[in-house]
């Protein structure tokens, strides 16, 4: 039987256990772990790799401990803007959203584009009447609340500076979440969403809704889901990058995971990491930062959880 596999990330950056209570570990591992265990589920009941990821993420969406759905960051104008995307390793559809404001979870958003619609990416206004005429759910501004991310975009509104996620030097925080999965039928599917950077301005848009930057699947090669400074993943268009290295070059997923991340990235001062899982099964979570939140479950092989580096 073909071997199935999930991963799920949660952000990367300066995460080490000097920067995180016994109670915050204790919370972020939970958390992860309830999440890649219901996307597994899907799976061992015969579901889709595209079920699957859809799954996890919006069980990380529900989460106010992670920047996406509920926990998502607010903008420079106290608001918040969040954006998504997944693709099928089959067929290679995607779909993708960007800047939208009340949606509960964006990632179901980015599904219907993808399934209902003849466009890969909508945004804003756009994507929010979309929304409207496939009864995706909406939340008010009260269910994005969270004191600690209210409180950190205090510290900085009244400047220039944004914040990315999870590390203690406040401008270089990297909050995303994601998952990658292959399922019983061999096909791989990946999903990604963020609420971006604390104090963003101009509307601005990471790697997370682009395809082959941010989010890419395969049949041929594998599934990536990115975390890190949109900025430099937009320009090393990572997650495609890895994706080639296998079908061109002939690398392993781990190889070419290595190269990308441990690599490339370093070379021109792009921090963060990637999930990634082949057709066969197998998992590669590369970060080149402190830390990254991150889980998987191979099959039925024990759940692993983990958040430092190892």
């Amino acid at each position: 039987m073909q071997k199935t596999a999930i991963a799920i990330h949660g952000g990367a950056g300066t995460i080490t256990q000097a920067t995180l209570s016994a109670e915050q570990d204790i919370a972020y591992k939970a958390a992860l772990k309830e999440a890649v265990e219901a996307g597994h589920q899907v799976l061992a009941a015969g579901g889709t790799a595209l079920e699957a990821v859809e799954l996890a993420v919006v069980y990380l969406e529900d989460s106010p401990l992670f920047n996406a759905g509920k926990g998502s960051v607010f903008t420079k104008e106290g608001k918040h803007e969040m954006d998504a995307s997944i693709m099928c390793g089959k067929t290679l559809e995607a779909g993708a959203i960007a800047g939208v404001k009340s949606i509960k979870n964006p990632i179901k958003l980015a599904s219907a584009v993808m399934l209902h619609s003849e466009h890969v990416m909508l945004s804003s206004y756009g994507a929010e009447e979309f929304a409207l005429a496939y009864g995706i759910e909406f939340a008010p501004e009260k269910y994005f609340f969270d004191k600690y991310r209210y409180e950190q975009w205090s510290e900085v509104r009244d400047s220039d500076i944004f914040m990315l996620d999870h590390t203690e030097q406040r401008d270089e925080k990297f909050g995303t979440v994601g998952a990658v999965a292959v399922d019983q039928a061999g096909n791989v599917a990946a999903a990604t969403s963020t609420g971006g950077m604390t104090n963003k301005r101009y509307n601005r848009i990471g790697d997370t809704p682009i395809i082959g930057s941010g989010t890419y699947a395969n049949n041929r090669t594998c599934a990536i889901s990115c975390t890190g400074h949109g900025e430099f993943f937009m320009r090393a268009v990572v997650a495609y990058d890895v994706s080639c290295l296998i079908e061109y070059k002939g690398y392993t997923l781990r190889q070419a995971c290595d190269e990308v991340v441990m690599k490339k990235l370093v070379a021109f001062g792009g921090e963060g990491g990637l999930i990634a899982v082949s057709t066969a099964g197998e998992v590669a979570m590369p970060f080149n930062s402190e830390g990254m939140y991150r889980a998987s479950k191979v099959a039925q092989q024990e759940t692993f959880v983990e958040i430092y580096k190892r």
